[in-house]
């Protein structure tokens, strides 16, 4: 068994998280023991499905409250703003490991069934999104924006395995067994969105294809021509949240 903090390695927390401090007005507090988590809960109705959202590196849950809660709203569904350790006002140092691990507390803190829950995990936070796919597989549905099919090439850019006094085999082993990228997909029979753009600059549109080739369920694959990696959303919008109410609803019929 690899040891588990090799993932909290302080030098990828260092080159691949770039968290920011923002608080927030009335958090909804996600308990992880060693780390407070301010996330944002917004309620259209109790018997709603919640979209649970994952945002990418370099943003915070603050970045999402203006708009996207009451367009999600509007779709007619709860929308769940997941913060990080050490990101916006939570307590707690980025570390991939754990903050792998505060996705089940991120989840249970909800108190819903799993077919009341809908994950969307854009850019890094799609890391986080396909691990609560994982670890609840009866969710409703998985929408992945901008999203990372291969973490270990991610985190190849940036540490090498000798930096972490480790091997390239035994960095690839710690790697698949935090997050088995592909065999969750595999196993995963709920409906999936992916989208990306074709001249994504970081990370490359064959993430999006490899996603959904791996896809178990049913999937639907959406790779804008125009964009990049931090404006999909902006200089898609119409489109892009077109595709997301058309899932929402078909997840609510």
């Amino acid at each position: 068994m690899i040891k588990a903090n090799l993932l909290d390695h302080p030098l990828i927390s260092q080159r691949y998280f770039f968290p920011r401090h923002d608080t927030i007005l009335q958090p909804f507090i996600v308990d992880c023991g060693d780390a407070q988590l301010a996330c944002s809960y917004h309620e259209v109705s109790p018997q709603a499905k919640t979209v649970v959202h994952f945002h990418g590196n370099g943003e915070v849950v603050a970045d999402y409250l203006k708009g996207f809660p009451e367009l999600i709203g509007r779709m007619g569904c709860n929308c769940f703003l997941a913060e990080f350790r050490g990101y916006g006002g939570s307590t707690g140092r980025p570390q991939l490991g754990k903050m792998l691990s505060d996705v089940q507390s991120t989840i249970e803190a909800l108190k819903q069934s799993q077919d009341k829950l809908i994950l969307f995990g854009r850019s890094v936070g799609s890391l986080f999104a396909v691990k609560a796919a994982e670890l609840f597989p009866d969710v409703a549905g998985l929408i992945l924006e901008s999203a990372i099919a291969d973490p270990l090439e991610r985190l190849l850019l940036r540490v090498t395995p000798d930096e972490l006094a480790t091997t390239p085999e035994l960095l690839a082993t710690a790697v698949t067994e935090a997050m088995n990228i592909r065999q969750t997909m595999a196993h995963f029979s709920k409906p999936t969105l992916i989208m990306h753009t074709r001249h994504d600059g970081l990370i490359d549109a064959s993430h999006a294809e490899r996603l959904a080739n791996w896809c178990g369920g049913p999937v639907q694959l959406e790779i804008f021509p125009q964009g990049n990696h931090n404006d999909i959303m902006f200089v898609n919008g119409p489109i892009y949240f077109a595709l997301v109410h058309e899932f929402l609803n078909a997840l609510s019929d």
